[in-house]
């Protein structure tokens, strides 16, 4: 996966690709929605990096490198004949293909999508463009992606395939993140990126697609791609023209998918399909000393938060080179897929939720079901949603005969929950609905010192506002019109003059307007260097006479708007 010398560039890169799709112009929405069909009905898979890096296992010289486990020949500037060396000692004699798709069915997944040829150019299958694979440059001197295909399938499964099309650490001319083109760290990598995509990438990439008709291909990193580089990659998808391919390709090509890498975003992506692919640990490829294993809450957490936004989790093992994966890693997806064979069916084929997260849990839909995904059960036996819509019947996915009541109310609807949870991670209801849910928003409550802070995630959005994450926290981007405004509903305890604090990212200064009812304040935010950069100032001040419900809205105000992102705006009694 992607280094993080190199993240930023990557990821500028990615989105002015994106930004021009060329493939499959030809596709009816019909053809394209039958296409992704499996896709989308899975919802859960499993990674998997293997290669001469679990050789090493995160150690050089004596020295545990720094960064994830795959990048080890880069971050540690490997000479290219010491790195071949280590194939001696790759051989994978554990490695069994059936229990490797039984842990993923076990887990729940639906599919795998394993390294055929990782940055450091080794392929895991006997390729006639080079003899740097498991086949001629290893003791074990056999493929191993036929085999596991084969497994894969049996079990259920499809099977993908991830392929580096431009950073290849050991064949002349492949790229480098962080250096210029024709750059390396060994004169042996000295030659042209051109021909090493003529005579390596092109040529691999058409072996894995006729030899192993994969379901998806994984592209990486598309370091120095340009359109006409991607171009002949691009067309080699004809060979298996159900595939799914990802937005990492380069050139213009935005593919099927995004792929935010080890987080989860805000929200979804609109139209566009997307998957996170996250780590049980904190590296990709094997590293005998990484033990930060996720637990199994925050695997099923996770899963659940990225189902309830309409996206799908592709999660990573590591395994040795002997072809074990690790003994942590079985231990969760064992317990992971207990939780799924109860729950699967809030899972697979859902669509995203009909509102924002509550603070108890997320939520799916299907059809006519929602299904409400219960993190903290409620000691008092009421769980509000926030939805306007008729219901014929609620109970527990677990125990159907357990119903529960629910009543409309002003906030939305109120389930009357008895009983204790089922389950100490997520406790799952389904509620049948007979019309078409509406999302109620919620009233922002004030602390007890009455101060009201209005988060990102509260806000109705308009025009292209978007919420979004950075650093981890999430904050309102994109916007970029002075048209577009946002809305929260907010509860005011008293009457009296407030500070108002906001928590700002921009590169200019900007003016806007507040209005909490009636009362209007204009507000003055100063840059503060750039979009990420967040600062907490205080804006301006309000006046407010009489407490109660209020929609509280702002907007760009004046000639002079800029863009700015949002992460808080609070209303503090002034003192």
């Amino acid at each position: 996966m992607r280094s993080r010398i190199s993240i930023v560039a990557i990821l500028i890169c990615c989105s002015l690709f994106a930004a021009a799709s060329g493939a499959r112009a030809e596709e009816s929405a019909a053809q394209r929605d039958q296409r992704l069909e499996w896709w989308r009905e899975a919802k859960f898979g499993m990674f998997i990096h293997w290669g001469v890096y679990a050789v090493p296992a995160g150690t050089y010289e004596g020295k545990q490198i720094g960064g994830i486990g795959e990048w080890i020949q880069h971050q540690a500037r490997i000479p290219v004949a010491t790195y071949k060396d280590y194939a001696h000692q790759f051989n994978p004699v554990k490695f069994d293909p059936q229990a490797w798709a039984e842990l993923a069915k076990d887990a729940g997944m639906r599919y795998m999508v394993i390294t055929s040829k990782h940055h450091d150019g080794f392929a895991l299958y006997d390729s006639a463009a080079t003899d740097w694979d498991v086949v001629d440059a290893t003791p074990y001197g056999k493929g191993l992606l036929a085999p596991l295909a084969a497994a894969a399938r049996d079990a259920g499964l499809k099977f993908g395939l991830y392929y580096s099309q431009a950073q290849d650490w050991n064949h002349p001319g492949g790229a480098k993140a962080g250096l210029n083109e024709g750059d390396g760290w060994d004169p042996q990598h000295k030659g042209s990126f051109d021909d090493y995509l003529a005579e390596i990438a092109v040529p691999q990439t058409k072996e894995i697609l006729e030899q192993f008709h994969p379901d998806v291909l994984w592209w990486d990193t598309p370091v120095w791609m340009t359109r006409e580089r991607a171009q002949p990659l691009h067309e080699l998808l004809a060979l298996q023209p159900q595939i799914i391919t990802n937005n990492r390709l380069g050139g213009g090509f935005a593919g099927d998918t995004e792929t935010p890498e080890q987080h989860i975003p805000a929200t979804g992506f609109g139209d566009r399909d997307w998957e996170t692919c996250m780590t049980l640990n904190d590296t990709w490829g094997y590293k005998s000393y990484d033990h930060n294993w996720k637990s199994t809450k925050t695997i099923i957490t996770n899963l659940v938060d990225i189902v309830s936004k309409g996206g799908n989790y592709l999660l990573n093992v590591g395994p040795t080179a002997e072809g074990e994966i690790p003994q942590e890693s079985i231990d969760r997806l064992h317990e992971v897929g207990a939780w799924m064979a109860v729950n699967g069916d809030a899972i697979y084929g859902t669509t995203a939720s009909p509102c924002r997260k509550p603070a108890w849990g997320r939520l799916t839909r299907k059809g006519d079901r929602v299904f409400l995904h219960v993190f903290d059960w409620p000691q008092d036996g009421r769980l509000t949603l926030p939805l306007r819509v008729e219901t014929s019947g609620c109970r527990l996915l677990a125990d159907p005969d357990r119903e529960f009541a629910v009543t409309q109310t002003e906030e939305g609807l109120e389930i009357g929950v008895t009983g204790d949870a089922v389950d100490p991670i997520c406790t799952v209801i389904e509620m049948n609905i007979a019309s078409e849910p509406q999302e109620v928003f919620q009233y922002v409550e004030p602390d007890a010192a009455g101060e009201l802070t209005l988060a990102a995630a509260d806000a109705a959005l308009t025009g292209g506002v978007q919420l979004e994450s950075i650093g981890g926290q999430n904050n309102l981007g994109y916007w970029t019109d002075r048209g577009d405004s946002v809305v929260w509903r907010g509860v005011v305890t008293r009457g009296g003059a407030y500070d108002v604090i906001a928590t700002t990212g921009s590169f200019a200064p900007a003016t806007l307007r507040l209005s909490v009812g009636d009362a209007q304040a204009e507000l003055r935010v100063a840059a503060t260097g750039g979009y990420d950069r967040f600062k907490e100032a205080q804006a301006g001040a309000i006046q407010i006479e009489q407490p109660g419900r209020y929609e509280i809205t702002l907007q760009p105000a004046g000639n002079d708007w800029q863009p700015i992102n949002l992460r808080s705006l609070k209303l503090v009694p002034t003192k």
